[in-house]
């Protein structure tokens, strides 16, 4: 199946881009800049897209993510430390970026000729991002068939909807995903913090998977506290 892949750069995307090189047939990475303070993933998409011999599309929503205001990841609010279970986390949000990001993408893939549209939400994400949640593909699905109706025909697969970020590690290692050639911190510093939701749960699902993390972190032990403090509630 012609396929293409929603690409961040982080490390759930680029596992999933790996893949669905070995596994369907890639036909293209789409990316997107949204004025993200870590824009730097970016960079990793594209190595991503290098080593996987496929065109990247790097779409600028710039623009409409000025619009979307209150996230800290666009305006100039701190991103918070801690496990994504914590509800500071809900500061993260984007409203409505997969949405935004799908329809794109889906408009992308009808005009190329492709087939699906794959997108690497996972189980993890569904506590505080509402567009990552299964009930939300499946409705998004459905409304692009009925957008696309008489001119294409486009699947959106999700093969980690219903699975962990320790699984997406497992299934990385399994297609030979360059785990170091991914970046997934929210604070977009020279290294990965350690400390906020994402460099948590890259770190808990790398000791999940018994696979070694070969990321640096300027605070390696944090992930530990974090996840203590989580199960206790």
């Amino acid at each position: 199946m012609k396929t293409i892949v929603i690409c961040s750069g982080g490390l759930d995307s680029v596992s999933l881009a790996h893949m669905v090189a070995q596994e369907q047939q890639l036909t293209r990475l789409v990316s997107f800049d949204y004025g993200q303070r870590h824009r730097k993933e970016l960079n990793y998409a594209s190595l991503c897209a290098q080593r996987l011999d496929v065109p990247l599309d790097i779409i600028d929503l710039r623009g409409i993510g000025a619009a979307l205001t209150g996230s800290a990841l666009t305006d100039d609010i701190d991103v918070p430390d801690g496990h994504y279970a914590e509800e500071s986390m809900r500061v993260t949000v984007v409203p409505n970026r997969n949405a935004i990001m799908l329809a794109v993408a889906f408009g992308v893939a009808a005009a190329q000729g492709d087939q699906a549209v794959a997108t690497a939400v996972h189980g993890g994400d569904h506590f505080i991002y509402p567009d990552c949640r299964p009930s939300f593909t499946q409705a998004f699905e459905t409304m692009q068939k009925a957008a696309l109706d008489g001119y294409a025909d486009v699947s959106l697969y999700t093969p980690f909807v219903h699975r962990t970020k320790a699984d997406i590690v497992t299934e990385g290692a399994r297609h030979s995903t360059p785990f170091a050639q991914t970046w997934s911190c929210y604070k977009g510093g020279e290294k990965h913090c350690g400390r906020c939701g994402t460099c948590v749960e890259r770190r808990e699902a790398f000791h999940l998977a018994n696979i070694a993390d070969p990321t640096t972190y300027a605070d390696p032990d944090y992930w530990i506290a974090a996840i203590a403090r989580k199960d206790r509630g």
